[in-house]
């Protein structure tokens, strides 16, 4: 007893130490651009080196550790995103996340049987493992800046939809069994289409249903709200593995549904659960970063295959396959240089190789040693430059200044009659008296908040652009949408 007493101990101390030294440098991966997982994968390997007593923890514990840490992830990025953002982009994202995930997969999957030597079975696990991308890692890398406009949103939407596909792919070639030729890919497109379409629809069942849910039950602490959502995605993510469809979209699509959607304490929901993909995201790299140790890289080939391949998918497959899929979209030549090159890679693709070693794949261990130096690269080197390659690019970038203080009004019914605005650039309100505004008679600023600060009104306020602005109306008249965007601006 005493012994296994102290096996837990040795892991809670290494667990605490990774999740405070990631924490601390935290600040400074924000000063250097490099993102914060790259400190949270190293600091465990660090850790797992330097604390001999540690117990190794079985590779598929860290597995189901890292799903529950990735569902979390996913609510939150559908969260986000929400249906309104979402929508103009989705076959956009659709086509980026889907069919660029296949096309990019059978891309590496070839280059790497012809330079590594691998089995084409082996080298395409091994392009499926390489394929799906990480917004979170690039957004860390830009800061306390995040991508406006419609690359934001196509980056969110494609590693929402990614993820699920490097899933679905990797199910259908683990269990090709002995199938060759037309037989083996007409196997894994029915596995595809059978996970995404039942994840899909789970994710919209549980959306709509769960929405229902909240507006109508009413629980005794705000709190519970936020917990309500949390066992939703749980409980749509087990429907939707257990009818053999893909958990992970089911979860992301279960949150664009949820966002937009007048739920009460939706704002401290939304808080909730951005604070818990945050946790998700620290504790899926240092549960991936506690599997390895140096030993595992001792081998030269091993590194030098890693690098090799970091360079084939990050420099020349995603930007050959993902260029001309971006043709017929309508962004700018710099926004589509900028999705071609901003894919990095994340906590997705060691998962997946992980289950390769799981799975008794061929060249599994080699395969997880590779797909964990090309995160590293992607990570330190690619995503040092995105700040660079976002300014050459001229994306859009927009200052998320830090608001510790909030300032909310409870309802016991949903305030109808309150809406939120932003002035947009050029629109009618910019320069404007707040007395001046061409807003109907029963329309009224009950607030103005400039750069986090709230302003006190005065009949000669001037709003600026960014200006937030509360309108309060008389619910009766109805909201006061179309006459606010007007004045105010889309968006």
């Amino acid at each position: 007893m005493t012994h296994e007493l102290e096996s837990f101990g040795w892991v809670l101390l290494a667990t605490g130490a990774v999740v405070a030294a990631a924490l601390v440098f935290h600040p400074v991966s924000e000063r250097v651009r490099v993102p914060a997982p790259a400190f949270f994968l190293f600091a465990a390997i660090a850790v797992s080196e330097l604390v001999p007593p540690l117990p190794a923890v079985p590779l598929d514990i860290t597995q189901q550790l890292v799903t529950v840490a990735l569902v979390f992830i996913l609510l939150d990025g559908g969260v986000s995103l929400g249906w309104r953002r979402l929508r103009p982009s989705l076959a956009a994202a659709s086509w980026m996340g889907l069919a660029g995930t296949v096309l990019i997969a059978g891309a590496t999957g070839a280059l790497a049987h012809l330079l590594l030597g691998f089995s084409w079975h082996a080298a395409l696990l091994l392009g499926i493992a390489l394929a799906p991308t990480d917004p979170a890692a690039v957004f860390s890398a830009l800061g306390r800046k995040e991508v406006r406009g419609r690359s934001g949103t196509l980056l969110n939407g494609e590693a929402g939809l990614n993820d699920p596909a490097g899933v679905a792919l990797l199910a259908g070639v683990l269990e090709l069994g002995g199938r060759t030729g037309s037989a083996a890919v007409g196997h894994v497109a029915l596995v595809f289409a059978v996970q995404l379409a039942v994840g899909a629809a789970t994710g919209v069942a549980g959306g709509l249903g769960l929405r229902w849910l909240l507006r109508r039950v009413r629980l005794p602490e705000g709190g519970l709200y936020s917990l309500a959502v949390l066992a939703g995605a749980l409980v749509v993510y087990g429907v939707a593995t257990v009818a053999h469809g893909s958990g992970f979209l089911a979860v992301f699509a279960t949150g664009v549904l949820l966002a937009d959607s007048d739920l009460p304490f939706e704002r401290a929901i939304g808080r909730f659960h951005g604070a818990l993909a945050s946790l998700g995201e620290l504790v899926a790299f240092t549960a991936l970063g506690l599997t390895v140790t140096l030993a595992d890289f001792e081998g030269v080939g091993t590194v030098v295959d890693g690098v090799l391949m970091a360079v084939v998918t990050l420099v020349l497959v995603r930007p050959a396959v993902m260029l001309p899929m971006l043709l017929p979209v309508r962004v700018r030549r710099g926004e589509r240089v900028f999705l071609a090159l901003a894919g990095l890679k994340g906590a997705v693709p060691i998962l997946l190789g992980s289950f390769l070693v799981t799975g008794h794949a061929a060249h599994g261990r080699d395969t997880y040693a590779i797909v964990f130096v090309v995160v590293a690269v992607s990570i330190l080197g690619q995503g040092t430059l995105i700040p660079w390659l976002a300014r050459r690019c001229g994306i859009r970038l927009h200052a998320r200044a830090l608001r510790p203080w909030p300032l909310g009004v409870r309802f016991r019914s949903p305030p109808t009659g309150v809406r939120r605005y932003r002035v947009q650039p050029g629109a009618a309100a910019e320069d404007t008296g707040v007395t001046d505004l061409a807003l109907p008679d029963d329309v009224w600023v009950s607030l103005v908040i400039r750069d986090g600060v709230l302003l006190s009104l005065s009949p000669g306020t001037r709003l600026r652009a960014g200006d937030e602005v509360v309108l309060v109306t008389d619910p009766r008249s109805g909201a006061p949408d179309q006459a606010a965007r007007e004045v105010f601006g889309p968006g």
